[in-house]
């Protein structure tokens, strides 16, 4: 099992910067990427950013290229997502998943992650 801790969530004004973290617990070494997914109200969930522990392979969606950036601490077992340049349709739950994705053309597939935080509210006012 990995256990992962979400923080830094909050409310921003369009423009602004948040940092969220991922915190990973557990038995880590069986999982190879992890992810920052978000969910709006009334919209599926979406993948914005991953990571593979070894850092050569990095994804994020059109909608933040240029905006987040994600970061991996692996001596911490932390993963982080700066999100910079906050636009309210950044308004959602976002949550970190963690998953042995051997193919990692599917690095932003939902159903390829099993672990999942509990999620951060992150609200961008305008």
């Amino acid at each position: 099992q990995v256990q992962l801790v979400e923080s830094g969530g909050g409310l921003v004004q369009a423009g602004d910067s948040l940092r969220l973290s991922c915190a990973a617990s557990g038995r880590t070494f069986g999982t190879n990427v992890m992810g920052w997914f978000r969910q709006a109200p009334g919209k599926e969930r979406e993948c914005v950013a991953a990571v593979t522990w070894s850092g050569g392979t990095t994804y994020y969606a059109d909608s933040v290229k240029g905006r987040f950036t994600i970061s991996r601490d692996n001596a911490k077992n932390t993963v982080y997502l700066q999100m910079n340049s906050l636009k309210p349709e950044d308004t959602a739950v976002y949550y970190c998943a963690a998953g042995d994705i051997p193919r990692l053309g599917r690095i932003a597939t939902m159903t390829e992650y099993d672990y999942w935080g509990q999620g951060t509210q992150v609200t961008v006012s305008a």
